[in-house]
């Protein structure tokens, strides 16, 4: 990593940082830790890295460029063209765990986390788990240069417990999908999949389909389904979205991101309403208004806008058409909040996910009341020190960008406290 010295042996360092989650910002942690003579351990409970990117849906590209995307360390193929394709960032996120040679841990889920009690050396005792030097808890007194961090013990599947010098969490935003719970659901004869459960439109050629959420994932689902033969797409919208152009005359919308992220939330919104009239059409008369709240604040709130990706030219040709948003269910039927009524085949929640992180660390007081990390980056929740949170917001500057940033940042910042 530029500027910083080889790392040195870390085998004399047998209490490492463990980082839960081997996606994008996990793996940029531990490598930037690397770098920095931090020994680090990514725990995945799945069989390899990038787990979740293997399951997004075929036509996924990165909305940011490729760039912009890169991880500390490892540029981004050129091969790879400047929007990089779903199979293209598990192709990466492989590369890099083997390029930084960084220290992996498969199939093992973390499902405690807890202040390290009795001595600075961790668990001892007939609870603790036999675990091995792959696993990167080899159960031995820690080294005397640390002792005096308390740190972290880990409990995992199989009965292993671990102890950690430092915790960081990277099991994404992106975690459980949430179907909401309309009434009527079960009945409902044909299947509702979450987003998550989609994979390209074969399944639904011939079909009727209504996608359900106008994020990103929903819109891109609808313009795939409505692009790979289905039969009729339609597109529930409760808040109508701001929809930018990915790219325009070569500016990315991303540049534009970076640049007004730190401005003023009413400017940045009164910016963002002069673009939008000027790029992208009006869309009123297809059933997808203008948004009345402003750009900037809804993103404060936690909503990005939509970049286009084919949405604009679908919905003005009918080949996805928005409807209100979806109140229940009634057999075969979804009411709509304008009290229509419709009957499609196959219903597509695009409805998002939860962070899941309550049975992890819901009992430490560093979440807030919708279960998102109170601090993120390198900074730690008062009263837990040493407890690291990365990959838990949704930036407009984009997502791989501020992981990579975020990562050199906790490496800093950890690195430091276990010299001090």
């Amino acid at each position: 990593m530029p500027g910083v010295p080889a790392a040195p042996d870390m085998s004399t360092q047998p209490r490492p940082v463990y980082v839960i989650g081997a996606g994008p910002g996990g793996l940029a942690v531990a490598a930037a830790l690397r770098a920095r003579g931090v020994r680090a351990v990514v725990v995945e409970k799945s069989d390899s890295v990038g787990a979740s990117w293997r399951r997004h849906y075929d036509r996924l590209h990165l909305h940011t460029t490729r760039r912009l995307s890169a991880l500390p360390g490892l540029a981004m193929p050129r091969r790879f063209g400047r929007w990089v394709a779903r199979e293209n960032v598990v192709q990466y996120l492989e590369k890099y765990a083997e390029f930084h040679e960084l220290e992996l841990v498969t199939g093992i889920e973390v499902t405690r986390i807890e202040p390290a009690t009795g001595s600075p050396d961790g668990p001892t005792g007939p609870d603790t788990a036999d675990t091995t030097d792959t696993e990167g808890a080899e159960g031995r007194p820690d080294a005397p240069d640390d002792a005096h961090t308390p740190g972290w013990t880990l409990h995992a599947t199989g009965g292993r417990v671990m102890a950690a010098r430092a915790v960081v969490i990277a099991t994404g935003f992106n975690h459980t999908p949430f179907i909401p719970d309309w009434p009527g659901r079960d009945a409902y004869p044909g299947p509702v999949v979450h987003a998550a459960g989609y994979r390209n439109p074969a399944p639904y050629a011939g079909q009727d389909v209504l996608v359900v959420g106008v994020g990103n994932t929903g819109a891109e689902i609808a313009v795939d389904l409505a692009d790979g033969g289905a039969a009729r797409v339609r597109l529930a919208v409760r808040t109508a979205p701001h929809i930018l152009r990915r790219s325009t005359a070569g500016w990315p919308a991303q540049r534009t991101g970076i640049l007004v992220r730190r401005l003023p939330v009413r400017l940045v919104d009164r910016l963002g309403a002069i673009v939008g009239r000027i790029s992208v059409p009006d869309l009123s008369a297809y059933g997808l208004p203008r948004p009345t709240t402003g750009l900037y604040s809804r993103v404060k709130q936690g909503a990005v806008p939509v970049q286009d990706v084919g949405l604009i030219d679908a919905i003005r040709a009918g080949r996805v058409e928005p409807v209100a948003a979806v109140e229940s269910f009634d057999g075969a039927e979804v009411v709509l909040a304008d009290g229509s009524r419709i009957s499609p085949d196959a219903v597509i929640a695009a409805t998002g996910y939860r962070r899941a992180l309550e049975g992890l660390v819901g009992d430490l007081g560093v979440l807030d009341d919708r279960g998102r990390p109170r601090v993120h980056g390198p900074h730690t929740p008062p009263g837990a020190p040493g407890l690291y949170f990365t990959g838990f917001t949704n930036p407009i500057s984009g997502m791989f960008r501020e992981l990579a940033l975020d990562a050199e940042k906790i490496a800093k910042a950890i690195a430091r406290s276990l010299r001090d």
